[in-house]
């Protein structure tokens, strides 16, 4: 059992419930539900930070277009973007499929909360200022290009499902060995392992920090593996982090918004 905190839907603040992940149960107040039961809203509250190619399969897949123009060389530092509020999404909500898109990634991504202020810490002291973690779905239309902002493809309406929950820091002792997975209509389409990041998760927060602040409730991504599976109108996508959470939204056409969904 885990301790998290949740943000239900139509409350104003968080509140700590304990976690049977493996039997899909939640426990509040001598209370107990299933996943399913589940109505809340992203638990985060700070600006949305992702990371590119910071999985070693990711930076990988570019093969020799990393040594070419304009760069001509593998990044030096982190490759950060924001994931801006209108994008914020949270569990059992839709993922609006834009007009004329047939699919889009599916991102699956660890995302650390930050606790406390942080500005230039060092790795062995990063896991201090960490919060909690949380499940995040980083949404894209598919496109090439890493050296553009992708701000069309990754930053629409409801592109960045966070949740169901934050787990506190101290139920995942090892943030750098969990594994991740994404089902698509329970078909399992991948899975990799944060043991593959290039920078873990403390030299992340550590470089990072370096150069900008992060503030308390602020979420940072660790980044999303190579190969990001594709989903289309109707599909149920489910992301599992390991010791953290489960995920799930159903890609819907944007025309065609489900009940209750983004409007």
């Amino acid at each position: 059992m885990i301790t998290a905190n949740v943000k239900f839907q139509g409350t104003l603040q968080s509140d700590e419930i304990n976690v049977k992940l493996t039997e899909g149960v939640i426990e509040k107040e001598g209370q107990s539900f299933s996943f399913e039961q589940l109505a809340v809203d992203a638990p985060v509250s700070g600006t949305v930070y992702g990371t590119l190619l910071n999985y070693k399969g990711a930076l990988e897949a570019l093969g020799e277009a990393v040594n070419e123009a304009p760069y001509k060389a593998a990044p030096k530092a982190p490759i950060l973007y924001i994931k801006p509020a209108n994008t914020i999404n949270s569990h059992n909500r839709p993922i609006l499929l834009p007009e004329g898109v047939e699919a889009l990634e599916m991102g699956a991504a660890l995302g650390i909360v930050i606790g406390r202020t942080a500005t230039r810490v060092s790795e062995e002291e990063a896991l201090d200022y960490v919060a909690g973690y949380t499940v995040v779905n980083d949404v894209s239309i598919p496109h090439e290009s890493v050296y553009r902002p992708a701000i069309r493809q990754k930053a629409r309406d409801g592109f960045c499902p966070i949740g169901p929950w934050i787990v506190k820091r101290e139920a995942v002792q090892h943030p750098d060995q969990v594994h991740t997975r994404v089902y698509i209509n329970g078909e399992l389409r991948q899975e990799n392992t944060t043991a593959n990041l290039i920078r873990p998760v403390a030299k992340l927060l550590a470089d990072v920090t370096d150069f900008m602040t992060l503030r308390v409730g602020d979420t940072l991504l660790v980044g999303v593996p190579e190969e990001a599976p594709l989903a289309k109108a109707g599909d149920v996508v489910r992301i599992e982090i390991e010791g953290v959470g489960v995920l799930e939204n159903t890609i819907v056409p944007e025309k065609e918004p489900a009940e209750g969904g983004l409007k």
